[in-house]
């Protein structure tokens, strides 16, 4: 499965660092940056966690194929 985000989009759109991102979230910046190259799989709560940072929902954030 491949794993494409609109994270980087979206950060700029908001005016977010990679680390102020992270920091919403509880994550570590490196995991923001693996999931934006789409090297990583979010857990769902991680992946909500995100989608409620942009008031979006989780499939305007991750596009599975």
């Amino acid at each position: 499965m491949i794993l494409e985000t609109k994270i980087k989009e979206l950060r700029a759109r908001f005016g977010y660092t990679q680390e102020e991102l992270a920091k919403k979230v509880n994550v570590r910046r490196e995991t923001i940056v693996f999931l934006e190259k789409g090297k990583y799989n979010p857990s769902l709560k991680l992946a909500y966690n995100i989608s409620r940072v942009f008031n979006t929902s989780i499939e305007e954030v991750f596009l599975f194929d």
